[in-house]
């Protein structure tokens, strides 16, 4: 009977916490529903305009302020450089910590200090509160049909060239991870501001291919080039491929892979396009006020403008909440010592 009352008591108390904890929560999102009245947002996007990540920077914000409470003037501003990390120090030493600037970064940016021995005394990613993640990216490795190059097998025998922006950015760090890992024949010609810039040099003739280019981006693109084969694509760099790749047969990089140990790097490597478009606040916005920028953020990710827009533009709208993102990114984290290291290794000199 004294056990029953125990277990009753602490019972009682768990339940007691739960709503104290509740009700606090409540109460400082009411205090801060406020603070946004008035107030102008600022969506700071780390790549320069056009690129993949500014247009779904630019989307959400269209439509973000609708859902914070007080209906806050969101604005859209590039800060490009150094794979989106010049954004990324601006906002955890700079910006207001009020929540009024959110970052619209690179996805390399977040995973630097995991898979780089390159540290950034300016800023920590990982103590980024993050607001969500816009969707899960596929990327894929496109050639013009004039470079010589008809699958993947070939660039072990033929030198491509391929346009990137810096490291840290998906068009530079993919290929460089087929390059080193693997053993392509990859000459990757780096400097471009975005992936826009990637893709007008493509375009131009001044470089054959691209790689780590979503998918998405690509089929808004190119999908005319891609019908009449003046663009072709070798291969997909997802942990798992896309349904619409699968159709075409566009093989996944990692069947490639000459062991079961580069597979598993290839596949911890590419965990990163799980949370593609991440977009965060600095780590000293109040708690509520990030509860509720995460929860406009996933309100904005449903509205059916935006869905409209995105459908129009050909892009993919698969959001992640920033809850689950944190959860991601510890897990990603403690992934096992060896793989980070053959990573680690690949990048050292870049």
């Amino acid at each position: 009977m004294a056990r029953n009352r125990c277990i009753l008591h602490d019972g009682l108390i768990a339940t007691l916490l739960l709503t104290s904890l509740s009700v606090t929560q409540a109460v400082a999102n009411e205090a801060d529903s406020g603070f946004f009245k008035g107030k102008r947002v600022t969506m700071l996007i780390g790549s320069s305009a056009g690129g993949g990540y500014d247009v779904y920077a630019r989307l959400i914000a269209r439509h973000l302020g609708k859902y914070i409470p007080g209906n806050p003037i969101v604005t859209a501003s590039n800060m490009a450089g150094a794979g989106s990390n010049v954004a990324a120090a601006f906002i955890a030493n700079s910006a207001p910590k009020d929540g009024t600037t959110i970052g619209a970064l690179y996805m390399g940016a977040i995973v630097e200090p995991l898979f780089y021995d390159k540290v950034r005394s300016t800023h920590n990613p990982v103590e980024f509160n993050y607001i969500g993640n816009a969707n899960t990216d596929y990327d894929v490795c496109v050639v013009r049909s004039d470079a010589g190059v008809n699958s993947l097998a070939d660039v072990f025998h033929k030198e491509l060239i391929l346009g990137a922006s810096a490291p840290g950015g998906a068009t530079y760090d993919f290929p460089t991870l087929l390059k080193e890992l693997l053993g392509a024949k990859l000459k990757i010609v780096s400097g471009y501001p975005g992936s826009r810039e990637v893709n007008l040099a493509l375009e131009k003739g001044e470089v054959q291919g691209i790689c780590g280019q979503s998918w998405g981006g690509v089929a808004a693109m190119y999908e005319p080039m891609i019908r009449n084969g003046s663009i072709k694509l070798l291969a997909q760099e997802a942990v798992s491929g896309h349904p619409s790749l699968d159709r075409m047969k566009v093989p996944l990089t990692k069947e490639f892979a000459s062991s079961d140990a580069q597979r598993a790097v290839m596949n911890l490597f590419y965990q990163q396009t799980s949370f593609s478009r991440p977009y965060v606040v600095a780590k000293d916005v109040p708690t509520a006020r990030v509860t509720l920028l995460r929860r406009a953020f996933m309100d904005t990710m449903q509205d059916k403008d935006l869905r409209e827009e995105a459908r129009r533009a050909q892009i993919d709208v698969d959001p992640t909440s920033g809850e689950d993102m944190q959860k991601t990114l510890t897990q990603l984290y403690a992934s096992p010592v060896d793989q980070i290291h053959a990573i680690r290794k690949i990048y050292a000199a870049k």
